[in-house]
């Protein structure tokens, strides 16, 4: 196993949400110290779900705190830092807009300048998304398409990329983006996302819903696979800086076969069909996204090594056995 992790020390922002917490999973395994920024206190976020809480330092506060970002990153000595916080779900951007732009955009360019006047960080994370390159007619998306966004949330992501180059291009500052594919995996608590909300429905005895007409296609990410990445990134710091690079599973799928995939491994195919909502719809969602990781690759080796069914049925035990 790679040492390079032993005892380093990360700062991981987001860090009670579902990625953000399988990051502090994938970090404490490798032997780092993660301290970690918890905006709310709730019932069972995802570090709690996944037995974290007494195994991290946990600070309470917003990441549009600058003053108390600058103190974690020079009291804690941070040499690592993971950028993940964020209003991550497109339903509640389009209904409040400025919380998402001043958690997504001035959280980003807060954070980056308290690690810009910090001695101790030499390596910085920023995780963006495929939404930052709003609608093409061309698929797969690569990192040199140009980023389409329009609506309120791909707006944020494309911001914080824009961002994250405008302070490794000017100050020379040691960061590099993620976009990534839906990522999915153990964990994660937000029922309106479409692999936990099928999931639990069925163990419900209930019909899954597809706030669609089922055709939209997306490529989804498990989470060891992404997590992966954010650690490569930083770990090849000196040759990643400035850069964004796709993380995606190379298997594009439609809502409705998603859905009917997580019924059939579940054995309910029978008498448990998705009940198509279109009256429910999200609004201001693209039809057809998913990404290349040939940047990715070529540059660093990193191929997705879990594919939709085998991560489906991890996710599936998950929830099976520690749901409550």
């Amino acid at each position: 196993m790679s040492e390079f992790w032993k005892n380093r020390i990360a700062f991981v922002t987001g860090a009670s949400g579902f990625v953000g917490a399988n990051l502090v999973l994938g970090l404490v395994e490798k032997g780092a110290s993660v301290v970690c920024l918890e905006r709310d206190e709730t019932q069972r976020n995802s570090l709690d779900l996944l037995g974290l809480r007494d195994r991290v330092t946990v600070v309470r506060g917003s990441v549009e705190d600058l003053p108390l970002m600058s103190r974690i990153l020079n009291e804690y000595d941070v040499d690592a830092v993971f950028h993940l916080a964020a209003q991550a779900l497109v339903g509640a951007a389009n209904r409040s807009p400025v919380s998402t732009f001043e958690s997504n955009i001035r959280g980003t360019y807060l954070l980056l300048e308290a690690c810009r006047l910090s001695p101790t960080v030499k390596r910085i994370v920023v995780a963006s998304s495929d939404k930052a390159y709003g609608s093409h007619d061309q698929l797969p998306y690569s990192e040199d398409f140009k980023l389409n966004a329009v609506f309120p949330y791909d707006v944020s992501k494309a911001c914080t990329d824009l961002l994250t180059t405008s302070y490794a291009k000017t100050f020379e500052l040691p960061v590099a983006t993620t976009r990534s594919a839906n990522i999915y995996g153990p964990a994660d608590g937000n029922l309106s996302r479409i692999i936990p909300g099928t999931i639990l429905s069925v163990l419900a005895g209930e019909r899954p819903i597809i706030r669609s007409d089922g055709t939209p296609v997306r490529d989804f990410i498990y989470t060891t696979d992404i997590v992966a990445g954010y650690m490569l990134l930083a770990e090849n710091i000196e040759k990643a800086a400035g850069e964004a690079f796709n993380f995606g599973s190379g298997e594009p799928i439609s809502m409705l076969d998603l859905v009917n995939k997580i019924v059939e491994l579940m054995g309910r195919s029978a008498d448990l069909s998705p009940e198509i909502l279109l009256a429910t719809k999200i609004k201001n969602e693209i039809d057809a996204q998913y990404l290349s990781s040939k940047k990715v690759s070529t540059h660093f080796g990193w191929r997705p090594l879990v594919d939709i069914e085998t991560g489906l049925a991890k996710t599936i035990e998950w929830y099976k056995a520690r749901w409550r």
